[in-house]
């Protein structure tokens, strides 16, 4: 299994589970806080060379909806990037990589069906 490190929030519920889940398994991981170590521009543009940036903006959270309209109208990966690097909380959570994985959001059987291979 490559090193694994976990990207979030401690106290996010998705993140939460996200670490319960890896615990379980005894897959080991390293925890990248954002709100102590902050969100790195060169991490989300990799991410969003594979996911695209939309898949990594979280548009429902309340960070995003407190936005001023001009930060919200047209956005594109480097606007998304910029945005996502000055409030962390829009980043959607968690995101999980290692060696060739990549996974953004919790959703269990895509983790079972991605890390059980490692």
């Amino acid at each position: 299994m490559p090193n694994l490190t976990l990207y979030g929030i401690p106290n996010c519920d998705t993140v939460k589970k996200a670490r319960n889940y890896l615990d379980a398994r005894n897959l080991g991981y390293h925890f990248h806080d954002y709100k102590k170590a902050g969100a790195i521009a060169a991490d989300l543009e990799r991410w969003s060379a594979v996911v695209g940036w939309e898949k990594l903006l979280n548009k429902a959270g309340t960070t995003f909806k407190k936005l001023p309209d001009a930060d919200k109208a047209d956005i594109d990966e480097a606007k998304a990037v910029a945005l996502m690097v000055a409030n962390p909380s829009m980043i959607k959570r968690p995101v999980v990589e290692g060696g060739q994985t990549l996974l953004v959001g919790f959703k269990e059987a895509e983790w079972d069906a991605l890390l059980s291979q490692k």
